[in-house]
């Protein structure tokens, strides 16, 4: 804001500038936040975890299959987020590059476990009967188990497609795959969860 000050008719007014505060961090632009992370500024980044917190939840949980690791898969992904904040040259969004962070700690830990269900998302289905709500749980975990028997590249493919709704080219990204090797994955985990799931339709 400036305000001027000076009599009418005189020479031109002196302008004072008024400083405004900045705005609260939560406020700033996802630009604006990453710039000042990279700059060191530990508010900055604890802004962005919160903004991208529950759907990287999410995914970790689809992935992992059990939300205790998935938490913990979460806190050491946003961990590695903060010290290679300094990498982040926005080539991709903001949430694709967190989105590969999480997805690789996922697997590095998967790879030190043996396999455990894959929790998936049953609230769209709700039934309408305590029978069918019996079936559908058996359904559910059946479609867990055919998950976890998936391999990690198709899993983790299937799962950014048909739970997240990520289109090809960033799965490609969030994963290294090239495109046409994300839609082959999607493609083979498709077809084995379908052989599988053929005695629930």
């Amino acid at each position: 804001m400036v305000a001027t000050r000076g009599r009418v008719g005189s020479t031109p007014a002196c302008p004072v500038v008024v400083e405004l505060p900045p705005p609260p961090v939560d406020e700033l632009d996802e630009t604006t936040l990453v710039v000042r992370a990279q700059e060191g500024d530990v508010r900055a980044f604890e802004t962005l975890a919160r903004r991208h917190q529950a759907a990287l939840y999410r995914l970790a949980v689809r992935v992992m299959g059990d939300p205790a690791e998935a938490e913990d898969a979460l806190q050491e992904a946003l961990l590695d987020a903060w010290r290679r904040i300094g990498r982040f040259r926005g080539d991709s969004a903001f949430s694709t590059w967190m989105y590969r962070i999480v997805t690789n700690r996922c697997v590095a830990i998967l790879r030190r476990r043996r396999p455990m269900p894959v929790e998936v998302d049953d609230t769209a289905a709700a039934p309408d009967s305590p029978a069918r709500a019996v079936e559908l749980d058996a359904e559910m975990a059946a479609l867990g188990r055919a998950l976890s028997g998936l391999r990690d590249d198709l899993r983790i493919c299937w799962v950014l497609r048909e739970l997240e709704g990520l289109g090809y080219t960033e799965i490609a990204e969030i994963t290294g795959a090239g495109e046409d090797a994300v839609r082959g994955r999607i493609h083979r985990a498709r077809t084995r969860l379908a052989e599988v799931m053929r005695p629930w339709r």
